[in-house]
């Protein structure tokens, strides 16, 4: 089996993330929004809940859980980020901004599961 690179990793847990928030009737605005202060993974849409996710893929054994690399200086940016997404983005102003962080856990080049944390922190 081919090693998958980390960055190979993450865009496949990015892609079970955003298909298992389609599945439960999100409506995905942006992937990998860029800004001068940082990157969000997922913008969705659920009825008038605007989320901002930050997608963490492991694999088994690895050394930081997905929680704590979403330290406070990236959640700063992720803050950041999502100010500028809403400036760009008027239209979207009115809704419940929303900072989530789904863990996808991966063995041997699998999706495994995935954990889902709602409100992961706040502005």
């Amino acid at each position: 089996m081919e090693k998958k690179t980390a960055g190979a990793l993450g865009r496949m847990g990015e892609e079970y993330a955003a298909r298992r928030l389609e599945q439960q009737g999100c409506e995905i605005l942006a992937r990998n929004y860029h800004s001068r202060f940082g990157e969000i993974d997922i913008v969705a849409r659920r009825g008038e809940l605007l989320l901002f996710v930050e997608v963490k893929a492991r694999k088994g054994g690895a050394m930081v859980s997905p929680w704590e690399a979403v330290t406070p200086g990236k959640q700063q940016k992720l803050l950041l980020t999502a100010e500028r997404y809403l400036m760009e983005h008027p239209s979207f102003s009115a809704l419940q901004p929303r900072f989530d962080v789904a863990a996808v856990y991966m063995r041997a080049g699998e999706i495994v599961k995935m954990e889902y944390l709602e409100n992961a922190f706040t502005a």
